[in-house]
């Protein structure tokens, strides 16, 4: 399975992808797009649904999952945070992506094992987690952070669908009684 993580912002959006495969996770690709300050909003917007949907075409994801906006003490600069991640979820959704979100706290509490860790934490263990050569920009390794925790989630899930499947097929063959 192939994940697309999403780190929003309205002068860089961060990128991520990674394969899973069974317990394993493996490094594809990240970077950062530079939305030109300069452009006025819904021209940054649309460079930012543009090339996530070029993200997704070149590394054809299965799953995606996005970073949630959180409230800032700026609520001129929460609503606009909130555009850029709408513009992303567009695009994910545009190419046919469910999305799974994610706060900052959970992404760093599945990847560092603490909700309120730093930054430079993050791009520590994104490095360490993907046997990275080097650290990774800090919008690239949210985005990767993003990707894994959605790894580890879905992980989970599909393993709590199994147990209820087996739990519903036991329950057939003892004559619906438990």
């Amino acid at each position: 399975m192939r994940i697309l993580g999403i780190d929003p912002g309205l002068r860089k959006t961060g990128y991520g992808v990674i394969d899973v495969q069974q317990a394993h996770i493996y490094y594809v690709a990240s970077g950062t797009i530079a939305i030109p300050t300069d452009l006025p909003l819904h021209h940054r917007l649309k460079h930012i649904m543009d090339h996530i949907r070029e993200v997704i075409e070149h590394y054809k994801p299965h799953e995606s999952s996005l970073e949630k906006v959180f409230v800032n003490t700026n609520p001129e600069t929460t609503l606009l945070l909130g555009q850029a991640r709408g513009a992303a979820m567009c695009a994910l959704a545009d190419t046919g992506l469910d999305v799974a979100e994610y706060t900052a706290l959970q992404i760093k509490k599945a990847v560092v094992g603490r909700g309120h860790a730093r930054k430079e934490q993050v791009q520590i263990m994104v490095q360490h987690l993907l046997n990275l050569n080097a650290m990774p920009e800090p919008d690239s390794a949210d985005a990767l952070a993003c990707a894994i925790t959605h790894a580890h989630a879905s992980s989970l899930l599909n393993k709590l669908k199994e147990l209820d499947l087996d739990t519903t097929h036991t329950s057939k063959m003892r004559g619906g009684r438990l």
